[in-house]
């Protein structure tokens, strides 16, 4: 899906690379070949991991807070971050050598069927773009099933084939990595611009949207750029957008010391006063991963980890306190 014919060659349109590949040649993300004038995956069908997960551990906090999800991972990603946290997946050079099992799109929705208490289905672990048709199958099935479907993504993919997806998927958890070209230039091989117009095409096409902004010192942790980007977020997006603020740690080619806490703290605060949902991520807090009302700040959902505690008052909908709406898709979970 997604090509164009180049004379012998021909151009993958999934993503902003819009790489032009030679027959048998790989595109920036090391998946997708030209492979007798079309484009193939090689990985197609091919999980690095299969697993029942909380789906806050995606994280997603206002779409059915205490559901488990079954989250598919494969391998390779459009971007190159110098400080992945999943590199051993993502960043690959050699398919033949990878190691994990093919899976049919009918076999992944038997599994994700097995458990009663399952939501759906999350692509997530690596970039699923890459591994879009697949994504896209088992989505579109899934859809068939009455399963949820969630995509954990960089958001570094062209609108038209988002715009396919968007009526197969039901939530998204997109990483907006900093607010600046530069950043991604240097630390991802990207550009900004095209995962702002992602994340707008989202936000239109009324699927649920949460952010995840991983904190990195010295390089995007500027206090004047993180209040321009939660102030675009709360402008383009809505104030009600959630947003997690993460805890970096050194991985794959990055050995900066971790985010100090009180760094994470500071752009908490800031980003409060701009969007009604904020929460930070690798803090054991509780306090700050809970969910509060917005108006009166009264405590409605209590987090601890992965386990969640609701507010015995709260239906979902409303504030038991103040009768403010809350922004949340939920099914409480017993």
């Amino acid at each position: 899906m997604f090509y164009l014919k180049v004379k012998r060659k021909i151009q993958c349109l999934i993503c902003p690379h819009q790489c032009i590949l030679q027959e048998g040649k790989a595109g920036i993300c090391g998946v997708r070949y030209n492979i007798g004038g079309r484009i193939r995956n090689k990985q197609q069908g091919l999980l690095s991991s299969m697993a029942f997960d909380p789906i806050e551990k995606k994280p997603l906090y206002h779409f059915y807070p205490g559901a488990e999800i079954l989250s598919l991972g494969g391998f390779g990603c459009n971007l190159h971050c110098n400080f992945c946290q999943n590199w051993q997946i993502s960043q690959v050079a050699e398919l033949d050598h990878l190691h994990g099992k093919i899976f049919t799109s009918a076999e992944v929705i038997a599994k994700a069927l097995e458990r009663p208490s399952n939501i759906g289905i999350a692509f997530t672990y690596n970039e699923p773009t890459v591994w879009f048709e697949f994504m896209h199958e088992v989505a579109s099935l899934a859809k068939g099933h009455g399963l949820k479907t969630v995509m954990i993504s960089n958001g570094y993919i062209n609108s038209a084939p988002l715009e396919a997806l968007l009526p197969v998927i039901d939530a998204f958890n997109i990483d907006l990595k900093a607010f600046t070209e530069n950043f991604y230039y240097e630390m991802a091989g990207g550009k900004l611009a095209p995962v702002l117009e992602s994340l707008k095409l989202i936000t239109n096409y009324k699927k649920h949207l949460e952010i995840t902004n991983l904190i990195i010192p010295n390089k995007n942790d500027n206090p004047e750029q993180f209040i321009e980007m939660v102030q675009w977020i709360r402008k383009e997006l809505g104030k009600d957008t959630v947003l997690h603020l993460s805890k970096y740690f050194p991985r794959y080619k990055q050995n900066i010391h971790p985010t100090p806490e009180d760094t994470l703290i500071q752009f908490y605060e800031l980003a409060k006063k701009e969007l009604n949902y904020v929460y930070l991520g690798n803090v054991h807090q509780s306090r700050y991963s809970s969910t509060n009302c917005p108006e009166c700040n009264q405590v409605l959902i209590h987090r601890n980890g992965y386990k969640i505690q609701w507010e015995p008052a709260f239906d979902g909908k409303y504030c038991p306190n103040c009768k403010s709406p809350i922004s949340l898709i939920y099914d409480i979970v017993t």
